[in-house]
Formats: C-alpha cells, sequence, structure tokens
C-alpha cells in the first residue's frame, strides 16, 4: 500500500490572498528548490500568522526565486483555547532550542527568555537579539511541522523580576516541587502564565518573590524535571485539563 505524501508546508511573512500570485521568500525558495526539488504544478500550503491555512500551486521556479498562485484557503481549528505564556529560564544551547520547540507544538502563545540568580547563560544586546532571533525561527519551523497556523511569540529576553513585574493572566503558576498543591484546586483559567526555572532551579528568594506577585506553586508529580523538560510536561497537564488535549 503506498503511502500518500504530506504537502510541504511553509511560513510566509507576508500578506497572502487567495487567488493571487505570490513570490516566495528566500528561505522557503531554498527549501521548495533545493531540498525538495520541486516542480511547477506542485502543491504546497503557506501560513504566515493570521490563522488561516492557504493552499497554493508552484507556478515558476528557478534556483533563487519561485513563484506560486494561492487557490484556497480555510481557518483549521486549531488554536487552543488556554492562551499559555511562558517565563522560561534560559539554558544552553540545545537544551533551549528544545523547550521552545516543543512548547510550541503544544500550544503556548508566548515565551519570554529570562534570566534568573542561577542561570548560567550571560547574553550582550547583540547575542540576545541573535538568540532571540534563532529560537523564534526554531518557532516557526515548529508551527510548520505540528499545522499550526498561528505563531507564537518569542519576546525579548528579560530579568526574572521585570517580568514577574508585568505578567498578566488568569492564572500565574510557578512550578516548585516542594508543593503538593493539585491542579485540579483551581478554577478552569482562560490564561496561564508558567515560571520555569533554571537547572538549578529558582532560588528561594525567587519562588517568595514570585509568590507575593500572585503566583501559586504547584509541582506536576513527585519527580524534578529538567529545565527544558518542564515546560512539556506542564503544557500537556494544561492542556489537558483546561486546553484542547482533552
Amino acid at each position: 500500500m503506498t503511502e500518500t505524501m504530506r504537502i510541504p508546508r511553509f511560513y510566509e511573512s507576508q500578506p497572502l490572498t487567495e487567488g493571487s500570485e505570490t513570490d516566495l521568500s528566500d528561505n522557503v525558495v531554498q527549501h521548495v528548490s533545493r531540498a525538495l526539488r520541486m516542480r511547477p504544478g506542485d502543491p504546497l500550503i503557506l501560513f504566515n500568522g493570521d490563522g488561516l491555512e492557504y493552499s497554493a500551486e508552484l507556478t515558476a521556479i528557478a534556483k533563487r526565486n519561485a513563484t506560486v498562485r494561492i487557490t484556497s484557503s480555510a481557518q483549521p481549528r486549531r488554536v487552543s483555547p488556554l492562551n499559555v505564556t511562558i517565563g522560561q529560564a534560559v539554558s544552553r544551547g540545545e537544551r533551549m532550542d528544545y523547550a521552545v520547540q516543543k512548547a510550541t507544538e503544544l500550544g503556548m502563545n508566548q515565551l519570554v527568555p529570562l534570566f534568573t540568580e542561577r542561570c548560567e547563560v550571560r547574553l550582550n544586546n547583540e547575542r540576545q537579539d541573535k538568540r532571540r532571533q534563532h529560537w523564534q525561527q526554531v518557532a516557526i519551523s515548529a508551527c510548520e511541522q505540528s499545522l499550526r497556523c498561528d505563531l507564537p511569540e518569542i519576546s525579548e529576553p528579560r530579568s526574572l523580576n521585570d517580568w514577574i513585574d508585568t505578567v498578566e493572566a488568569d492564572l500565574k503558576l510557578v512550578l516548585h516541587h516542594h508543593t503538593e498543591q493539585p491542579l485540579g484546586g483551581f478554577e478552569k483559567p482562560a490564561s496561564v502564565a508558567l515560571l520555569i526555572g533554571p537547572e538549578g532551579g529558582l532560588s528561594e528568594t525567587e519562588v517568595q518573590l514570585a509568590l507575593s506577585k500572585g503566583f501559586k506553586p504547584v509541582a506536576f508529580g513527585p519527580r524534578v524535571f529538567r529545565t527544558e523538560t518542564a515546560p512539556v510536561a506542564a503544557l500537556s497537564v494544561l492542556q489537558y485539563l483546561w486546553g484542547d488535549l482533552g
């Protein structure tokens, strides 16, 4: 039995209109031309973060440019009703990439990289901007793979204190493995802010600061997660209880 080939799906950061001819961006052209070796007439799917998905047909292709005709648009129901913002302590290399990728697949809406007391990563302004752009691209790739039509925001890195003072949500949670407070005891929220510490954990001072700003301590089971595993476990439970995994 022959397996049906999945239609390639790409993010395009430009307005898309049904019935129009559109030149693809350089990044997409590289995938279409070099990696996939697509030809005129081949189908593809585009999205730009507006919540719609656009079916298109490749009409012309060369090494450095390609054009498509957008044939139709649809609005799939893939956006979770639960709005989740994650304050994620910055971790090294692939750990942070993994956290961004999996959190995107699980439907988070915004991720704010945080600098905490025990954070081992220090970045100057130039490197912060480059890392943020890299993490945003990781999120884009995760959207392409997971069929998301909306695009989560990867914010500028901030200090933990700054973020705690400004974040707003119906329910604010801090991962704290010394607590036994169950999630089932909270009323169903429309939005959640989730604070996740670095490899060495949040300091007791930081935990107490979060509690003083309205965060509730919560643990997702008796075991201690790695910093990049924590958002995966937490989002899975949150989406099951209040989102679209139930």
